[in-house]
């Protein structure tokens, strides 16, 4: 079935669509920006980018074109453990510069920036000192 059509049947109906103050999501697989368009969406497309956590990077899994009828052995996953800089230009290469998806360049750059941030420790705030009297009275009194 070609893209088009699969895009026409699913646009409006789908089990992924999130309505938020009048935005409409999706929560779909394979989906960079989580937005229900043609141009990312993960069921539509034949070639699809999916960007999530690995136990130690980032694991990008792109869907081969022409196993699109054998879902098992339609996806090629690669798991990318490099410093933030490398890591992002790894993802440029297999997306842009290998001619996969040009177009979701900028969209995977974002992703795969914003799951290297979620896996980076938190640094733990330091208290502040309290000044005043009744300040330094009420956090002897808590503890």
């Amino acid at each position: 079935m070609s893209a088009d059509l699969v895009w026409e049947l699913i646009k409006n109906n789908s089990s992924f669509i999130v309505k938020r103050s009048g935005v409409q999501f999706s929560a779909e697989p394979n989906n960079l920006m989580n937005l229900n368009t043609f141009k990312y969406s993960g069921l539509a497309n034949t070639k699809t980018v999916a960007i999530t956590a690995a136990a130690r990077g980032v694991r990008i899994t792109t869907t081969k074109a022409k196993k699109a009828q054998f879902p098992a052995k339609s996806g090629n996953s690669a798991v990318i453990a490099k410093s933030r800089r490398q890591t992002a230009k790894s993802v440029a290469n297999l997306i842009a510069r290998s001619q996969y998806r040009p177009d979701l360049r900028t969209a995977a750059l974002a992703r795969a920036s914003a799951v290297i941030s979620a896996q980076k420790p938190k640094k733990a705030v330091a208290q502040k000192a309290v000044k005043g009297l009744r300040a330094q009275k009420l956090a002897a009194k808590q503890l």
